[in-house]
Order: C-alpha cells, then sequence, then structure tokens
C-alpha cells in the first residue's frame, strides 16, 4: 500500500458489535458478502486475542467484524490512513476529541487508534504496515452526519488536512463533501439525516444494483429503515438503514 497515495483516505471498516453471527447472516444474504476468518489480538476497542471474521467481496478484504462487547452500540468504524498515528492522537486531543482508544499495535496489521470528535462521531486513525493495496467498490463512499456541519468541517480540515466544499444536494439540510489534498478520496458531511439516525455518527454506503429492491429486502432481514430511498443531486438513489444489531449503513 503506498503511503503518499492512501494518506488521508479512509482504506478499512469494522462493524463493531454484539452479535457477529447475526451480521454475518444479514449481511451475507442482503449483500452476497462472504467470510473469512482469520486470528487477531489487541482488537480496536479492547485488548484481547478472538477470531476476526474478514469481509470477503469481489475476491477483496473490504473490512472485519469485531465482537464490542456488552453495553457497546453496535457502529460501523472506518479508518483514516495517517502517517503517525501517536502525533495524529495528539493533534486530535488538541482540537478537543475525545480518546476512545490510545494508540495500539496489531500484529501483522498496523498501528491504530480510534478518537470521538466534538459532536460524538467516532473514527479510527491507522498505519498499516501491510503492503496490500486498499480495498473498493464495495465501501462506496462514507458520510458523516451530523448536527453541526461547521464545526465537523473545521475540526477534520485542521486534523486530516482535508479541503471542504459546499454541495447541492436534494432535500433540505447542508451538504458538504471533504477532499484530500490530491481531490480524490472524498467522503460526505450532512445534518440532513441527524433526526432520522438521532445521533452524530459516522456511516458507510454500499453498492447495491437496486437501492429500492436492496431496501426492501433489508427489511425482510430484519433491518430498520432510517431514510426511504431518495435521490441524489447526480441521479443516483440512496437510503439509510440499521442492521439488527443497531448499527447504520446506507445503500446507493
Amino acid at each position: 500500500m503506498s503511503v503518499e497515495a492512501e494518506t488521508g483516505r479512509i482504506i478499512w471498516h469494522d462493524l463493531l458489535t454484539q452479535d457477529i453471527s447475526l451480521v454475518k447472516s444479514f449481511y451475507a444474504d442482503l449483500l452476497g458478502w462472504e467470510y473469512q476468518i482469520e486470528h487477531a489480538s489487541d482488537f480496536v476497542w479492547r485488548s484481547g486475542e478472538a477470531d476476526y471474521p474478514l469481509i470477503i467481496a469481489e475476491g477483496e478484504a473490504h473490512g472485519g467484524f469485531v465482537n464490542s462487547g456488552k453495553g457497546i452500540v453496535s457502529r460501523w468504524l472506518a479508518y483514516v490512513m495517517v502517517k503517525d498515528v501517536d502525533d495524529m492522537t495528539a493533534s486530535a486531543k488538541s482540537l478537543g476529541a475525545t480518546i476512545i482508544r490510545d494508540p495500539f499495535d496489531t500484529p501483522g496489521v498496523g498501528r491504530s487508534a480510534v478518537i470521538q470528535d466534538l459532536q460524538g462521531g467516532v473514527i479510527g486513525l491507522t498505519f498499516p504496515t501491510h503492503h496490500f493495496p486498499a480495498p473498493s467498490g464495495t465501501f462506496l463512499q462514507d458520510e458523516l452526519i451530523t448536527d453541526d456541519v461547521d464545526s465537523a468541517m473545521l475540526f477534520y480540515c485542521d486534523l486530516f488536512g482535508w479541503e471542504a466544499q459546499d454541495i447541492e444536494e436534494v432535500g433540505p439540510g447542508r451538504h458538504a463533501v471533504l477532499n484530500s489534498t490530491d481531490r480524490d478520496g472524498v467522503v460526505g458531511v450532512t445534518n440532513q439525516f441527524f433526526e432520522a439516525v438521532g445521533c452524530a455518527l459516522w456511516m458507510p454506503y454500499f453498492a447495491t444494483d437496486d437501492v429500492g429492491i436492496a431496501t426492501a429486502k433489508a427489511k425482510a432481514l430484519g433491518a430498520s429503515l432510517c431514510v426511504d430511498s431518495i435521490s441524489t443531486i447526480n441521479g443516483e438513489r440512496k437510503a439509510i438503514l440499521s442492521d439488527p444489531t443497531g448499527a447504520v449503513f446506507g445503500l446507493l
């Protein structure tokens, strides 16, 4: 993995959940995901060793499932690649972030940390020690849902060097994109869906051929609908749901 090319981009996702068996079945049935079981140590949410199901789609590993333990809300956790996890964690703290997990090493994977921004959005920092390329094509985009777009943009641009740009979108609310310095690696930020999801969070969008059909299937498999299928400004369709364990995700 090229450090320069990937720095500032989201390169991995974990689902933190109390019921790995349930979410494995749900996403396999909904999106056709397969899994490869690895054994890992020192997980993102707490220390320890356990099996780690890798998400396999189109022959690539895109993320994994982590047992979050009792009392932890299920959520998707995106990881931004940074050059120095320790320095970035210190910078995040100086900007007012809460440090959820101090920098730690996972053998064969890399060094990581977890922070929470001022509105409550949780995101990971990582520097990989492997050389596998970042996966593509399954996690299409990540979007921060927050009640304070201006504050969020200021925080993440200061932290990661991202560049913010307001955009027009269908529906009410504020919409912006945050770009890495090469104008690639775009993420979104909006307040449009804050009331629908109930809190600030980072949410991945998954690729699907038909959002309407996939939404109906997700609901039949036990998902809850947060935002019904709507059109974007460029004519795409998207919907927002929470899986059977409560983790929020989008379809695009």
